[in-house]
């Protein structure tokens, strides 16, 4: 699949759970939804900084809107680790995630709008898809990378929680 088509399937994920993660209230099946935000974008991010954006920024007439582009990632990714810092209680997580989403938005626009059709016009046909089987390939390790920290994470965890029980026992 060429990088473009990639990309824009990532954003039309992202926009899903966006929606049902505004439509939810604090639960089980919310906190579920926003730690599979905070997993897409932040892969989408990586991808787009360590692949795609390097790629572009050779590029003279794409590399202010690449730097404009690292610097709303940037800004996103602040916003995602103060909603995981923040109870979803607390009145401010549906405004953050409410500017997280706004931003987001206006971010896809762009790139969709404006960066991509400049982007396949620089890049052509081959290269965008050799750069779509880079960022596949990336996503998979990735991914896979994150599955082996959760369990790591769950069995220390568990772990600890028997150690708990045999010093309480």
């Amino acid at each position: 699949m060429d990088a473009f088509k990639l990309l824009k399937q990532d954003h039309k994920e992202v926009k899903g759970i966006f929606k049902k993660l505004e439509s939810s209230r604090p639960s089980k099946a919310r906190e579920k939804g926003f730690q599979q935000l905070y997993q897409e974008l932040s892969l989408h991010t990586e991808v787009e900084e360590n692949i795609f954006y390097p790629r572009l920024r050779q590029e003279d007439k794409l590399r202010e809107t690449i730097g404009e582009a690292y610097e709303e990632h940037h800004v996103a990714k602040l916003l995602l680790d103060e909603l995981a810092q923040t109870s979803m209680e607390d009145g401010r997580w549906d405004a953050k995630l409410s500017v997280l989403k706004e931003m987001v938005e206006h971010h896809v626009a762009e790139e969709e709008g404006e960066l991509f059709p400049k982007a396949a016009k620089a890049l052509g046909k081959e290269e965008s898809k050799a750069l779509g089987q880079q960022i596949e390939a990336a996503k998979k390790e990735r991914l896979a990378a994150m599955r082996k920290e959760k369990r790591a994470s769950r069995e220390t965890a568990r772990g600890n929680g028997q150690a708990e029980q045999r010093t309480s026992a």
